[in-house]
């Protein structure tokens, strides 16, 4: 006899059909038993052992179809629990005010990023006089023709203020190793940008410890240029560092990179290109009555940019909450941009390869830039910087030198320039600074110990602050009431003293009370151009108080 058992779908069907086959398993042990107990001759005996034998092995296919249809009726069971349970779904955290989502299985993540820096200022000047004789300049002025004003108004500086950075991106990963970032910023200096991008960029990270990065952003060049604008310990960055960073990097810098990092070490280099920006042909602003209005934005040039940024950083001495930081970095430009083409003849001259050195003080509310080389006709430039940075619990100390040589195409003469910023930290309420492997650079608090909460007796984190910065870009620049030498450049020294008071309520909200004191000394370049007597002092000295309030996330 041969069953046939296949499985059913209902559980009555299931119990009747094992009954059927314990009834016959029952029924072929009972006719062992009797075959057993009656008295037999040989042939019957043979017969019934046969018989016996046949009913044995049925059995056994019946055992064998149960033990089957037991598993397919777990293994039909299991997928439908498998079908009917939820999938894993997308998602969401938030970590220090930014949100994160992220797919189910963790590949694809997307962090939302804002920073709103709103930066308000006053200025203490001394008193103004007629133009005449009063020649504080930070340009050119206008010539006669328009009584000697001052362009950018250095004679009196914006008391108001703007919003310093206002940006909103995304930061994430992708499946297979790869990181991106989108960032829009809105922010400006003296005024508001309409907009632009600041950093768009795609990664690789898929080999460590190195990490392939191309698009817009500021590739690495310095302590202070690698940390985030949202953890200065001072409202802006030093002058040597803004303007060093800015030859050859600096920020919406189009670029290739390769980096790598490990807990105590940093390195990269990159290629680097131009500064993305944008036309603004409705945003146009009158100099004067009698002048043409100019365009605001960044014009196309003939050709971009070439350059190169590399940095090494390394902690040769570190413990449980301390570490001390060296490193050095440097910038080449091989080719500088080709701003105004061929000329008459086809040729371009050499005025359209140019460099230009320049920075407003350590405060933008007022974008005056009182330190300017003007346009430097140039084949190549490079700047060498060396950087040292030593933090012990709540303290911080660093420093760093700049060295900048420009080689002219104009005349035989590579003129130098350099300056160096010293400044310290200390939180009053015992915060330690974070260290961020990837950037090589100190960031602000790891954690706010206590919130600002005035029922629970928590102040938030108070950090005090002072810098000190030089920046010269002087070369054989002559004395009071003399002419300057054919290769001088007049390009002014600028030294600032800052003080500072910063209170984190919680971790992504900060304030920063900044007082300032700001010295330029700087020779007239050009009587005719800037509208003075020769060799005149078109410098000044004055002192400023800052208030910043941010939120970033």
């Amino acid at each position: 006899m041969t069953l046939n058992l296949k499985p059913s779908s209902g559980r009555l069907s299931r119990a009747a059909l094992i009954a059927a086959l314990l009834s016959g398993a029952a029924s072929a042990a009972f006719a062992q038993d009797a075959v057993s107990t009656a008295p037999k001759s040989d042939a019957a005996s043979a017969s019934a052992d046969a018989r016996l034998e046949a009913l044995e092995a049925e059995l056994s296919s019946l055992r064998a179809q149960v033990a089957d249809l037991k598993a397919t009726t777990v293994a039909q069971i299991t997928d439908v629990r498998d079908n009917a349970a939820p999938k894993p779904s997308a998602t969401v955290s938030i970590t220090k005010g930014a949100p994160t989502f992220a797919s189910s299985d963790g590949s694809f993540t997307a962090t939302l990023h804002g920073v709103l820096q709103l930066d308000s200022a006053a200025f203490k000047q001394g008193s103004a006089g007629p133009t005449t004789t009063d020649l504080r300049r930070d340009g050119p002025g206008l010539g006669a023709s328009t009584s000697n004003t001052d362009a950018a108004h250095a004679r009196n500086l914006k008391d108001g203020d703007v919003f310093r950075r206002a940006r909103l991106g995304a930061d994430g990963t992708a499946p297979g190793g790869w990181d991106y970032r989108l960032l829009f910023d809105f922010g400006g200096t003296g005024v508001e940008n309409a907009g632009q991008l600041y950093e768009g960029w795609v990664q690789y990270s898929g080999i460590k410890p190195l990490h392939f990065r191309i698009g817009a952003f500021a590739p690495s060049l310095g302590l202070e240029d690698a940390n985030s604008t949202s953890y200065l310990p001072i409202i802006d960055r030093p002058s040597p560092t803004d303007i060093t960073r800015n030859l050859a990097g600096g920020d919406t810098r189009t670029a290739f990179q390769v980096a790598g990092y490990g807990p105590y070490w940093f390195a990269s280099a990159a290629v680097t290109g131009r500064n993305v920006g944008v036309i603004n042909t409705n945003n146009v602003i009158p100099v004067s009555a009698s002048t043409t209005s100019v365009t605001v934005g960044t014009a196309q040039t003939y050709s971009d940019q070439l350059g190169f940024t590399g940095r090494l950083a390394y902690d040769p001495l570190h413990g449980k909450d301390w570490r001390v930081n060296l490193g050095v970095h440097g910038s080449y430009v091989d080719r500088p941009a080709d701003t105004g083409g061929p000329g008459t003849n086809g040729a371009t001259p050499l005025s359209s390869y140019a460099v230009s050195l320049n920075g407003t003080p350590e405060l933008r509310v007022d974008g005056a830039k009182f330190i300017n080389t003007g346009n430097i006709p140039a084949r190549h430039a490079s700047t060498v910087g060396a950087e040292v940075a030593a933090q012990k619990g709540p303290f911080f100390l660093a420093s760093e030198y700049e060295h900048i040589t420009v080689e002219r195409s104009d005349i035989s003469s590579s003129p130098t320039f350099n300056g160096y910023y010293v400044e310290g930290t200390w939180f009053l309420t015992g915060e330690t600074k974070g260290y961020n492997q990837a950037s090589g650079a100190f960031d602000g608090p790891t954690t706010v110990n206590h919130v600002f909460n005035p029922r629970a007796g928590g102040l938030g984190a108070i950090e005090l602050a002072l810098r000190w910065s030089d920046m010269n870009l002087n070369y054989h620049a002559g004395s009071l009431g003399i002419a300057p030498a054919a290769d001088a450049i007049r390009g002014g020294e600028q030294q600032i003293f800052t003080a500072g008071l910063n209170w984190y309520p919680t971790p992504v909200v900060r304030f920063m009370l900044d007082y300032q004191h700001v010295r330029i000394d700087r020779l007239s370049p050009n009587a005719a151009a800037y509208a003075t007597p020769t060799g005149a002092q078109i410098g000044q000295s004055y002192n400023a108080l800052a208030l910043r309030s941010q939120l970033a996330f």
